[in-house]
């Protein structure tokens, strides 16, 4: 009912968007969530081979004899694995949206170093035995690892005499694995996206090493989970969550204007000719262009094989992440794979998401040595995101 007064209005169907939707009206709040798409999940959507066809705006439509039913592939916008240990997986938990979500473990994760794929060492055990790690590193990273896995933030004697403060280049001094960190560390454990990790706290390395051996001991294959169906179940758990506690939705509704009062702050949102009145306007940034800042551009491409990709034990799902400093960029190019053992795919076929943090003018080619490594690909999509930052003082507002 557009003449009612709502407590918030949330705009957009993403995942924050409908966690925030979910636990407002967990706490009480009047919330009434609308999105202009005819779908959920905003950029955290999931579609369908039809759908995916006519969002990457392809010619014609697929072709059902090679690709099978368009409806058995569930095709991620926006590709992500969950740490088994991590912060959206507790509020899963808390939440109780698991009980609409079904879950399966990522099968490996992998390292690109000099041309070769080498799954990642994330036990002292492993690092021993590990291709990836000359014979004097071994012995390093493990030591390392021990360490990290001893830590414990409570107990003092636990630091061994590194100060929590310093630079994570100071710590890995002490432990003599510069070299290591290079390529496995820094970007496939501790998941820093480009090279000033280094001169992060110590502590905030040591915990995210930890969150990912954590994780990693959950399942024992890899430290990362994906839902059956694809990520777009999970803005929809959190939407079921808003409506069992009184939130209503309203899809395929284009927003006209968002209304302030004389003070500046805002008092209600217009669409279709009807204006909503409410106390508070939460979004994704997409629906407050003047507000919001661009910082770069994500590209990202969508393939279908009818393979698993080469130097992965032919595995079912993985991650594979490629350094910068392996490829002479600034940030590094990630491979996410997933297939029917996901229930995202037709039997046989596999669905692999290549990304990375544009930085040149030709942000295809700059994917180009992940997607040799994926080759022969049936189908592929491209597509540049922004990067949106807030630039409003919410508080005024």
């Amino acid at each position: 009912n557009m003449d009612e007064v709502y407590d918030v209005v949330v705009l957009g169907t993403g995942l924050t968007e409908c966690i925030l939707s979910g636990l407002l009206s967990v706490d009480g709040l009047k919330v009434l969530h609308m999105d202009r798409n005819k779908f959920y999940g905003g950029a955290c959507a999931s579609l369908s081979l039809d759908t995916a066809w006519e969002h990457f705006k392809q010619q014609g439509q697929p072709d059902v004899k090679v690709l099978g039913k368009p409806n058995d592939f569930n095709i991620d916008l926006v590709p992500k694995f969950l740490m088994a240990n991590g912060k959206l997986v507790k509020i899963l938990l808390h939440t109780d949206v698991t009980r609409y979500l079904e879950f399966r473990s990522i099968s490996g994760s992998y390292v690109y170093k000099k041309g070769k794929l080498y799954k990642l060492p994330t036990t002292a055990g492993e690092a021993l035995k590990s291709d990836l790690l000359g014979l004097l590193e071994k012995k390093k990273f493990a030591d390392f690892l021990t360490f990290c896995s001893d830590f414990d933030e409570k107990d003092p004697k636990t630091y061994k005499n590194v100060n929590l403060k310093d630079d994570t280049s100071i710590l890995m001094k002490k432990y003599k694995v510069q070299d290591i960190v290079k390529y496995c560390l820094g970007p496939a454990m501790a998941l820093y996206r480009d090279d000033q990790w280094e001169k992060r706290p110590a502590l905030e390395t040591i915990d995210r090493v930890n969150l990912y051996c954590d994780s990693l001991a959950h399942y024992g294959k890899s430290p990362y989970l994906y839902p059956s169906y694809g990520l777009g179940d999970l803005p929809q758990g959190f939407a079921r969550l808003c409506a069992i506690y009184g939130g209503t939705y309203m899809l395929n509704k284009p927003i006209d204007n968002i209304i302030y009062a004389s003070d500046g702050k805002v008092c209600g949102v217009t669409s279709e000719k009807e204006t909503v009145k409410c106390k508070a306007v939460i979004g994704d940034p997409s629906y407050f262009m003047p507000k919001v800042d661009k910082i770069g551009e994500v590209i990202r491409c969508v393939c279908i094989l009818n393979h698993p990709i080469q130097g992965v034990s032919d595995a079912e799902s993985c991650q594979i992440i490629i350094p910068q400093n392996q490829v002479g960029r600034k940030s590094d190019i990630y491979i996410s794979c997933v297939s029917h053992s996901h229930s995202v795919a037709t039997q046989g076929k596999y669905i692999v998401f290549l990304s990375t943090t544009v930085e040149t003018s030709t942000p295809t080619k700059e994917l180009d040595i992940a997607l040799k490594m994926v080759e022969p690909v049936m189908v592929k999509f491209y597509e540049t995101t922004p990067l949106l930052v807030p630039k409003n003082d919410a508080l005024k507002e």
